[in-house]
Order: C-alpha cells, then sequence, then structure tokens
C-alpha cells in the first residue's frame, strides 16, 4: 500500500485525528501532525501495538473447540408394543496450543495422568479379585472348622488349612486408605467416582512417601487377618454409629407430661368457646362438657360472658387473668387533652312536645324572624339542627320528632342539650308524647322552659294545661316552682322574644363553657348517604375545634373530612362548641346519638373502629345464640310462627332507627315482623336480590330503588313500597300482619228439629221424622245429634224431604224427613242440631 497521510488514515478507520496521534505517540512512532506520513511498517507497528494493548495478539489462535452430535435410535419391547427413542449424544473437545518451552511439561503430566489410570484400574480389579479369593478362603475355613471341631472335640486345633495363593500387588503395608476401599469393595461390587478419586490421592500420598497412620500398627499377621481386622473395626463403627442414631431418636422423642400442666388464660369481658379451648391446649368438645355439667348449653360458636368463662377454667384447673377490652378506648380518651382556659359557649336547646302541637311552626317563626338573610340563609329543615343569633346571644336548636316512634331520638336529644323547651298545645293539654318529653329531660337532669303553644285560638285553656303539668312534677313559677312557663303563638309571634329570654337566662344561670381550641369532641345529630357526596354525617361540637382535614371518628366509622358545611350549606373552615355542622369523608353512617372524637392519625381511627366493629358483632353473636337457646324449649308444641320479612331502606339513620323500633314492636305470638336488612341511602341491586332470595317486602322511607333493582324487582315479581309518612308505613305492616293471623271460628245455631219417629226405607236407609221446633234446617249445613242433651255424634246430612220432595231448608214448625250421612242409631226423642261456622277477622291490637 502506498504511504497516505495521518489525516486520510483518520478517515479510512473512522477515528478522531487527535486520538489516533496520541495511539502512534504511545506505540513510539515519530509522527506529530496530521500531515505526516504513514509508511505500511509504521501501520504494521501501530496495528500490533493496538492489539497488544487491547490483550490481543499477532499470532495464530491458541485454542481451538470442536463439537460433535450423534443421533442413534433404540429399539425397546416392552408390555407387548416395541418402542423406539431417539438417543442424542453430544461430544465437545478443545485443543490448546501451547509454546514449545511449556508443552514438555504438559506433556509429561498428561503421559503421567494416563499411566497413573492405568495402573489405578488394573489395582482395582486386582483388589476385587483379591476379595472373592478371600471370600472363598473364608468361607473354606469356616467348613474345614467345622469338620475339625466333628472329627476331635478335645483336641485343639493345631494348624489351619492351606490358604490359597494370593498374588501380591506391593511389598509395603498399605495405607489406611487403600485398605478401606478395599473394604469397601469386598462390601459394594462397583466404586463410585469419588472412591477412585480417593485412592489416587492416597497413592499420591505413598507416591510422596507420606507416613502410614498409626491406626494401622494395630492389624498384625497376614494380608487376610489385617483385611478381617479393618472389616471387623468398620461394622464395629457402624454400630457405634447406629447407637448414636437411637440414642438422639430416644432424646427428640415426645415424653407425657408426669404433671398436670396449669396454664394462664386471658378472660375478657366476653370470649368464644372455642378461643377458650385453644387458649387451655384442650379440645373445644372438652369445654362443651364441662359447661354441659354445669347446666349450660353450648355450642363450639357460643360465646360466653366473663363469669362462665371463669367458672369453666377453674372448673378444668387453669389460671385465669382478667383483661380490660376497653383498653383502646381507654387510651384513646386518655391521648386526649386541652391547653389554655374554658371560654363561655352558646347554649343548645332542644325542642320536645307531642305531635302537632306546633313545634316545627314555633322554630320556622324563630327561623324566619330572626335570620337576617331571610329563607334562603335558613337551613334545610331535615337536618334538625342550626342556630340562632339574638341580640342577647347565640342559640342552637334540635329538632327532635313527636311521633311516638321516635322515642329513642327524643332520649338522645335530651341527652346532648343544656335546656329543654316543652311545647304543650292550649286547646290539647298533656299528651302521652309530653309525659315521655318530661321523663327524658328528668333523666338526663336537663331544666326545663314550657311554651304554651297556640294561645291565639277559641278553645285554649291555659289553665288546664298549667294543671297537668303540675300534676307530672313540672311546677311553675308563679306557684312555688322552678320552671319558667312563657305563652306564646307560633302563628302571631306573641312572645316569642320572651321565651328566647327565657332560655338565655336559664342558659346564664348554668355557666356553660367549653375550650375553643384542641381536638373536637361532641355527638352525632344525624347521618345519611347521599348519592354523590356519598355518607353526609351532622355533628354537634360540644368541645374544641373541628377543622377541615381532621381525621374524625364516630362509632364504628372513621374518615377525614373532606368537606366542612354549615347549616346553610356553605363551606367553612372550621366550627367551635354548641355550633350544627355536616361533613363528607366518613367511610360509613354511623348511629345517630353516637360520640365523635378528632384523632391523631389515620391509622389509629382505623384501629378503633374497626375494635368497636368486632365488639358489635361478638355481642350481635352472642344475642342470636342466647336466644336460640331461649327459645329452644319454649318453641315445643306451639304453632308455626308466621314472619313478615322486610327490606327497609331510610333517606337517614335517625328514620332507620325509629322504624326498625315501631316495626318491631308490631305482632304477637302468632305473627311476627323480620327485618332481613335495613339502610340508609337508595334501593340497590343487592337490596332486590336479598328480598327476592327471602321473599321480603321492599319499603322505602323517602328513597326510591335503582333502575337495576327496579328490574330485578319486576323480574321476581317483589312488593315494592315508597312512603313519606312513618305513620302510612306502620299502619300498612299492621293490615299486613293482621291478615296473616289465621282467623277466628266460630260456631253459629240455625236450626233445631226434634225426633218423632224412625222409618227404614230401602232406597235411603234410615229415615228420622221430625219436627222443626228452631229456626230453620238446612241441607248442605253441619249437624250434631243429641240424646239427653249430650252429643253422640256430628256430621252431615244426606238427605232432606217435605213429604216426598227433596227440599233445601224447611222452617220452624214444619215436619220433614231427614237421613244421617254415616249413622244408623237415630232414635225418637233424640234432637238434631243444626249449626252454621263463621270465621272472624282478628287483629294483633
Amino acid at each position: 500500500m502506498a504511504e497516505v497521510t495521518v489525516r486520510q488514515l483518520a478517515e479510512n478507520i473512522g477515528t478522531p485525528v487527535d486520538r489516533l496521534l496520541k495511539q502512534m505517540t504511545e506505540a513510539g512512532l515519530k509522527q506529530s501532525s496530521e500531515a505526516d506520513a504513514v509508511t505500511d511498517a509504521e501501520k504494521q507497528t501501530l496495528l500490533a501495538f493496538l492489539k497488544k494493548s487491547h490483550g490481543e495478539s499477532g499470532e495464530a489462535p491458541q485454542k481451538i473447540t470442536l463439537k460433535r452430535k450423534v443421533t442413534t435410535q433404540l429399539k425397546t419391547s416392552g408390555g407387548g408394543k416395541g418402542k423406539t427413542v431417539n438417543i442424542e449424544v453430544r461430544k465437545k473437545r478443545t485443543y490448546v496450543k501451547r509454546d514449545d518451552a511449556a508443552d514438555a511439561p504438559h506433556e509429561e503430566v498428561n503421559s503421567r495422568s494416563e499411566e497413573q489410570q492405568r495402573r489405578e484400574a488394573e489395582q482395582r480389579a486386582l483388589e476385587e479379585a483379591q476379595a472373592r479369593a478371600l471370600e472363598e478362603k473364608r468361607l473354606a475355613e469356616e467348613a474345614a472348622q467345622k469338620k475339625a471341631a466333628e472329627a476331635a472335640t478335645s483336641a485343639p486345633q493345631t494348624a489351619a488349612a492351606p490358604s490359597p495363593s494370593i498374588p501380591e500387588v506391593d511389598q509395603a503395608i498399605p495405607d489406611p486408605d487403600s485398605e478401606k476401599k478395599k473394604d469397601r469393595h469386598i462390601k459394594v461390587k462397583k466404586a463410585t467416582p469419588d472412591d477412585d478419586a480417593d485412592d489416587g490421592k492416597a497413592k499420591a500420598k505413598k507416591a510422596k512417601g507420606a507416613p502410614a497412620p498409626q491406626k494401622q500398627e494395630r492389624h498384625k499377621g497376614n494380608r487376610h487377618q489385617q483385611i478381617m481386622g479393618l472389616m471387623d473395626e468398620d461394622g464395629g463403627a457402624q454400630r457405634r454409629n447406629k447407637r448414636k442414631r437411637d440414642k438422639s431418636k430416644r432424646d427428640h422423642q415426645f415424653e407425657k407430661p408426669t404433671a398436670p400442666m396449669i396454664r394462664e388464660v386471658r378472660i375478657g369481658e366476653t370470649i368464644g368457646v372455642q378461643e377458650l379451648a385453644s387458649q387451655m391446649s384442650v379440645k373445644a368438645a372438652e369445654v362443651v362438657k364441662a359447661l354441659f355439667k354445669m347446666g349450660v348449653m353450648a355450642t363450639i360458636n357460643q360465646v360466653l360472658d366473663q363469669d362462665t368463662a371463669i367458672l369453666v377454667v377453674e372448673e378444668m384447673g387453669h389460671k385465669y387473668v382478667t383483661v380490660s377490652e376497653n383498653q383502646v378506648e381507654e387510651s384513646l380518651d386518655a391521648s386526649i387533652s386541652y391547653e389554655g382556659d374554658m371560654v363561655p359557649r352558646a347554649p343548645v336547646v332542644t325542642v320536645m312536645g307531642h305531635v302537632d302541637h306546633g313545634k316545627t311552626s314555633l322554630l320556622d317563626y324563630i327561623r324566619r324572624t330572626k335570620v337576617a338573610s331571610g329563607e334562603s340563609g335558613g337551613i334545610t329543615q331535615h337536618i334538625g339542627a342550626y342556630h340562632v343569633d339574638t341580640d342577647k346571644g347565640m342559640v342552637s336548636f334540635l329538632d327532635t320528632p313527636g311521633h311516638e316512634a321516635f322515642t329513642s331520638m327524643r332520649a338522645r336529644g335530651a341527652q346532648c342539650t343544656d335546656v329543654v323547651i316543652l311545647v304543650v298545645a292550649a286547646d290539647d293539654g298533656v299528651m302521652p308524647q309530653t309525659a315521655e318529653a318530661i321523663q327524658h329531660a328528668k333523666a338526663g337532669n336537663v331544666p326545663i322552659v314550657v311554651a304554651i303553644n297556640k294561645i291565639d285560638k277559641e278553645g285554649a285553656d291555659i289553665d288546664r294545661v298549667i294543671s297537668e303539668l303540675a300534676a307530672k312534677e313540672v311546677v311553675p313559677e308563679e306557684w312555688g316552682g322552678d320552671t319558667q312557663f312563657v305563652r306564646v303563638s307560633a302563628h302571631t309571634g306573641e312572645g316569642i322574644d320572651a321565651l328566647l329570654d327565657a332560655v338565655l337566662l336559664q342558659a346564664e344561670l348554668m355557666e356553660l363553657k367549653a375550650y375553643d381550641n384542641g381536638p373536637a369532641k361532641g355527638v352525632v345529630i344525624e347521618s345519611k348517604l347521599d348519592k354523590g357526596r356519598g355518607a353526609v354525617t351532622t355533628l354537634l361540637v360540644q368541645s374544641g375545634r373541628l377543622k377541615q382535614g381532621d381525621i374524625v371518628l364516630a362509632g364504628d366509622a372513621s374518615g377525614r373530612v373532606r368537606a366542612l358545611l354549615d347549616e346553610a350549606g356553605k363551606q367553612i373552615d372550621s366550627a367551635g362548641p354548641s355550633i350544627p355542622v355536616e361533613i363528607l369523608g366518613l367511610d360509613g353512617t354511623p348511629d345517630a346519638g353516637e360520640e365523635f372524637i378528632v384523632v391523631e392519625s389515620d391509622k389509629r381511627a382505623r384501629e378503633v373502629a374497626e375494635h368497636r366493629r368486632e365488639r358489635l358483632r361478638e355481642s350481635e353473636l352472642a344475642k342470636q345464640q342466647a336466644a336460640k337457646l331461649d327459645n329452644l324449649f319454649a318453641n315445643m308444641g306451639k304453632g308455626e310462627v308466621s314472619t313478615l320479612n322486610v327490606v327497609l331502606k331510610t333517606d337517614v339513620r335517625g328514620s332507620l332507627e325509629a322504624l326498625q323500633n315501631s316495626l318491631l314492636k308490631l305482632g304477637n305470638d302468632e305473627v311476627r315482623v323480620n327485618i332481613i336488612s335495613g339502610g340508609v341511602g337508595g334501593i340497590t341491586e343487592s337490596d332486590a336480590n336479598l328480598a327476592a332470595t327471602s321473599g321480603a317486602v321492599v319499603f322505602g322511607f323517602n328513597v326510591r330503588a335503582t333502575g337495576q333493582a327496579r328490574e330485578i324487582i319486576e323480574k321476581y315479581n317483589l312488593d315494592l313500597r315508597y312512603y313519606n309518612v312513618i305513620y302510612d308505613l306502620i299502619d300498612d305492616v299492621r293490615a299486613a300482619l293482621n291478615g296473616m293471623l289465621s282467623p277466628e271460628l266460630r260456631e253459629d245455631i240455625v236450626g233445631l228439629a226434634e225426633v218423632r219417629d224412625v222409618f227404614n226405607s230401602p232406597k235411603f236407609g234410615q229415615i228420622a221424622g221430625c219436627m222443626v221446633v228452631e229456626g230453620t234446617v238446612y241441607r248442605n249445613k253441619k249437624i250434631r245429634v243429641l240424646r239427653d242433651e249430650v252429643v253422640i255424634y256430628e256430621g252431615e246430612l244426606e238427605s232432606l224431604r217435605r213429604f216426598k220432595d227433596d227440599v233445601q231448608e224447611v222452617r220452624q214448625g214444619t215436619e220433614c224427613g231427614i237421613g244421617v250421612r254415616n249413622y244408623r242409631d237415630v232414635k225418637a226423642g233424640d234432637k238434631i242440631e243444626v249449626f252454621d261456622v263463621k270465621e272472624i277477622a282478628r287483629s294483633i291490637d
């Protein structure tokens, strides 16, 4: 090749000029610029330098690997049918080229290795032959000894039989490894590759002149005696190893305890039979047996109370330790702390009274006249809580329904309130729910302010109302009592200001205070499930400050406050004491009346909520088991109880609770209501499937069914009913239960005939000639035959004739012939009584 410049060479090989010049300088070439010429010899020098720097050399390849693959077929015969198996053999061989100076020692080592392998193979074959010869010699010696013992029992044995010649392998005493290998060859016909390797190591040790172990000195005598000694030693070692293994097995075997195990059982407020048995390490059947001996009928899934569990543990000889299951709750209460001083707060007022006495009208008038923005700034009526600003301060109101079904709601209102306004209609007086409200207020030790409403009506009698309330121990201040009475009219607004003044005066006397900062605590007023917003909960803050983003724990529901709304539906940042608010973000709808609290972390809230749900499940299971056991013998011998299955969905939690309590009170020993499922929110597909499975009626209170639920209801022809008034729902269920009652059967005597004579007819048999003395005798009604005023037969008429004509009825004072079906013992003087059975509808009331 002709000479080229450094630049042209860099372009040809595709490398930068600077890098090429640097490599040429390192290779010892003289080029220093891109215009310098490069000869062919310099190119070869550069190439050799680069190969050497990359670990390569310019010589021929030093290693060649050859691979070969051979495929053959093998025919096998088995099971009456031949089978062909493909066999593939792969071989790989590598040839390495070495320098002449290094080849000599390698060839010497390879030749020595091949020679050593050949010698070792010959040695193994010789050892196998020697082992077979030794075995034959031993058998021959045993046979000779037996013959000698038989020939001369008194003379000692002088010589042994000559041994066959054994070819000598080596004049020196073999090393122990070699002898052990012989022993192995004696016991196992085919040696393993590891044994061969051991033999090679032993021979290498022998070739180097390594001294033999001292243990070999014990084996004296000829070669046969040495081999037999090694065999005995190996057998002894095996026996010793076997004894060691047997001993280790005995050491690890289970030993039955000599004394009974006394265990410590941790018992909470309730504990299941299965868990109790596991803590005592006994079978659950043993615990059930102990309970039966104590007179308690139980199953494996039974939940026991603490006292019963303690008796069982002591009966079975164990110790018990009672633990508090409220430890989680107690630690939660202990973690709440407040800083600073308490500040005055607004009073919480609950309006109570009988239905239709004007509670809602009174609150509507207060809202309309005291809220600055008018109706648009008021609260939605269904949440039942709002606050009003007056000239003398703020007042928070809770509205409770007056129907008898809402007893528990009124009780909760009395517990979480400061003052109760008892509304009594002047024209109606004290009614049942009025007396109930008085009892709730006194049970909660809450002061009462009486508002006598409807004083503008013509039939108003204020004195009668005061007298009736005094009879219930609600005495006005004018009569020397401690209760304020205010005369108001929700229609005209008369006395409203005086009522508010009385409430604020009562609150001022109570000196109401609360912490304004710190974790919020309070009570759940109401909760519902909104389709677009999820769980919506109305809370009344009693202490601390509730802020958006707080972690709230309410009953068995928890979550982060995603939105905080006031009673007008406007979003706010925080709410202090005595302020009702709506929150979004809980994972469920807590029961109305549950306490809520703000906790430090979401993990802690979920832990406490799960603990509460578990306790609720256990208590429900205990109630179910107790009910089953209590009714097991009580229901024996009784007729079957008819059940009306109901799936109930309502708009809010308070309505659900009120309806459940009211429906469960309906019924008697023959019919009852069974609420299969109750919840808050619309009627879903799962509710419809549950109703179809259990044959239930679906009730929706202020809610509607989804499209999928309606399809299932129409498919299975289920009964779906919507209500918005609680009276209508309860009345319909009561009517349905009345229809399920079996009717009452009542007998009515319609006629009486006296038998004057008896005739025998070849066609009709025995015919009684009778005179109708009372009422009318009908052919298709039942009869009784009386003799001496005692019933001797009850049946039906077979024929009724007037002269020769068949008739359907015979009136009083008329003679007739009567044939009694399946009865032939009618005598003169008997009486035939005709009666009718009527069904009378019954009622559960």
